[in-house]
């Protein structure tokens, strides 16, 4: 695959690509794993890069709907091109509560389909596209959202999954 090409977007009903990747707390996440343990599944968001603005308010926001989630039976799982490194400072920074993924040959952004061109402050760039995911106790998509906005996105989540 192209460094500049994303792969084809996967919709709800798809399987959802496995995946075990390094955490912020020097753990390995897998989702195959992960998803047993939720028990209606895994909230797995993609974020272009740790500490920036719109990650920021992204993360935070997950952070304080972290609980009702939790009680609604999602698991939240947030993953990056960035160095564990830089997750892990991120995560404590924002006392998030949630493991943050390390993606950084970004294989599993590919393979969901987020990593390809988008535009940052009016220039195009090849990275991740910030992207939502929910996957079923089984391994398909309940939910595929790309190109989703930080502000208010985490509400509109909660909404769509029946989360009070």
């Amino acid at each position: 695959m192209s460094e500049t090409t994303a792969a084809a977007p996967l919709q709800a009903g798809d399987r959802a690509p496995d995946f075990t990747l390094p955490t912020a707390d020097g753990a390995q996440v897998t989702l195959a794993e992960l998803r047993q343990s939720a028990g209606r599944g895994v909230v797995v968001y993609f974020y272009p890069k740790a500490a920036t603005p719109g990650c920021t308010t992204e993360a935070c926001d997950f952070r304080d709907n972290l609980a009702s989630l939790r009680s609604a039976g999602y698991a939240v799982l947030g993953v990056s091109p960035d160095p564990v490194a830089d997750n892990a400072a991120f995560a404590d920074a924002e006392e998030l509560g949630f493991p943050l993924a390390s993606d950084v040959d970004h294989a599993v952004a590919d393979a969901y389909g987020v990593w390809g061109p988008r535009t940052v402050q009016g220039r195009s760039v090849t990275g991740v596209r910030r992207s939502t995911f929910v996957v079923g106790p089984d391994g398909t998509l309940r939910l595929a959202q790309y190109g989703v906005d930080p502000e208010g996105h985490v509400a509109a989540l909660r909404a769509e999954l029946g989360v009070d």
